[in-house]
């Protein structure tokens, strides 16, 4: 039973859960983002290219006599620059908020009634 005690300990600590938290939260985010990248952010920017090349789809960009489908790099490479840039942007806004916290001055403790009178002795010893 000591075995069991420790692993649950173990598992239940906060950074474990923090850990398992922020997976399933940026597995989620990075279906959204993905969503955004291949349904919206690609369309937009690569429709106009591959109507030029007269293409229909990325995937179709390959190096003539070979199996090499540099357009499917280029759409991955894509979605990655968009991704590393959202999260670039969520750090920089988490890290502002910090800052707005650590910022809020602490005001300093009141002294207690010990350190008053000391304060109250050392001044009227001043005075003498």
């Amino acid at each position: 039973m000591g075995m069991m005690k420790e692993f649950k300990s173990f598992a239940m600590r906060g950074n474990v859960v923090d850990l398992a938290i922020g997976v399933v939260i940026g597995g989620a985010f990075g279906k959204i983002v993905g969503s955004l990248v291949d349904d919206i952010i690609t369309p937009a920017v690569l429709t106009p290219a591959l109507k030029a090349a007269h293409l229909t789809n990325l995937s179709d960009l390959v190096i003539p006599g070979t199996a090499i489908k540099y357009g499917n790099f280029i759409s991955t490479l894509l979605s990655f620059t968009i991704v590393a840039f959202a999260l670039f942007l969520m750090v920089k806004a988490i890290n502002a908020a910090k800052k707005k916290e650590e910022a809020a001055p602490v005001a300093a403790p009141e002294p207690s009634a010990q350190e008053k009178l000391l304060m109250e002795i050392r001044d009227a010893l001043v005075k003498k």
